[in-house]
């Protein structure tokens, strides 16, 4: 898939049209046409400003990676990231219900 079809793929899946996107990336809607049809390839920074309005990182918009990470899913990693290393232990599901029932109980 070129760049140019990615870019209107991504664009359908959020329900925008060439002219709102263009707004979203501070460019004109003209032009975004253009580089969906593959006219023009766009620079570095218009990348950048359309991967932000379409909430996707450039690796996935370009088709280096196939993983969709947005923007939520960036907050949450560095949210991830940034808690003390015994909050990131995690009890199992299954283990669960066994430690639940080894507590005493209030009554």
């Amino acid at each position: 898939m070129t760049l140019g079809q990615h870019i209107t793929t991504l664009r359908k899946e959020k329900k925008l049209s060439q002219s709102e996107l263009g707004k979203r990336a501070a460019t004109s809607g003209d032009l975004i046409g253009r580089y969906e049809r593959d006219e023009v390839k766009p620079s570095i920074d218009v990348i950048i400003r359309i991967a932000d309005a379409l909430n996707v990182s450039i690796d996935y918009m370009v088709g280096k990676t196939s993983f969709e990470l947005n923007q939520d899913m960036l907050n949450r990693f560095q949210e991830v990231s940034a808690l003390p290393e015994l909050s990131l232990i995690h009890i199992s599901e299954p283990t669960r219900p066994r430690l639940v029932s080894r507590m005493p109980s209030s009554a």
